[in-house]
């Protein structure tokens, strides 16, 4: 009598634990919240978000090297400036699928000129020359402004305010990142690299977020299939 008393109990337990289980895993809101975590998380996204951050590491990281030949007048300077322009031209190249061909060139272009004119800033502060250095910072702020209001003009997700403040931190972390190395500060020259390493990484996932939220038809799970796929 007592094991049948037990049995009915188990039963009755297994039965409820089976009910919860199917209202658990039938429940519409789980399976909303199931796609939408796919669909956040989709590889296509992730790989953008990680191809972004790579390319602009290596902006600051061969930027960094930039100025540790030009300032310690170090051998190998050519080519790290030659690699560092290539890493202009990657960046114009990655955003070539979604905004065209002239629009990577574009960004090349203004780039190109940010490099360029970095190198003046390096030389005329290595020279102590502080009106050179306050003439060739206007001509650096122009051409961060252009490249504020190019993106700007591409994505409605990339405010112009936002991209000219993050524009303006970028010359105003790598100024410093210069003068700390010229003044052989080198633990201030240490931190100036960090703070310029994360504050492009914030950049990055600004433009990585902008181009999935224009462009949300090629960040769905079936896109993330097809790119794990191939």
């Amino acid at each position: 009598m007592l094991n049948a008393t037990k049995m009915k109990k188990t039963t009755k337990l297994l039965s409820t634990i089976t009910l919860m289980v199917v209202v658990l895993f039938s429940n519409p809101s789980m399976a909303q919240m199931k796609e939408t975590t796919i669909k956040n998380n989709s590889t296509s996204n992730v790989l953008l978000k990680m191809d972004m951050r790579k390319l602009w590491e290596d902006h600051v990281t061969w930027t960094r090297n930039v100025i540790l030949c030009l300032v310690d007048e170090l051998p190998g300077t050519d080519q790290a400036v030659k690699r560092l322009l290539q890493n202009q031209v990657s960046i114009g190249d990655a955003i070539k699928p979604y905004y065209g061909e002239d629009a990577g060139k574009k960004l090349t272009e203004l780039l190109y000129a940010h490099i360029n004119i970095s190198a003046e800033v390096i030389k005329v502060a290595k020279e102590g020359n502080e009106t050179a250095v306050g003439e060739v910072n206007i001509r650096w702020n122009e051409n961060a402004n252009e490249i504020a209001e190019f993106l700007c003009k591409a994505n409605p997700n990339w405010k112009l305010a936002d991209m000219k403040m993050m524009m303006a931190d970028h010359l105003k972390l790598t100024t410093d990142e210069i003068m700390q190395r010229i003044k052989k500060n080198y633990d201030a020259d240490v931190l100036a690299y960090d703070k310029v390493h994360d504050e492009i990484l914030k950049m990055s996932d600004m433009l990585s977020d902008g181009i999935v939220k224009q462009f949300p038809e090629k960040f769905t799970p079936a896109t993330s299939k097809k790119l794990a796929a191939e």
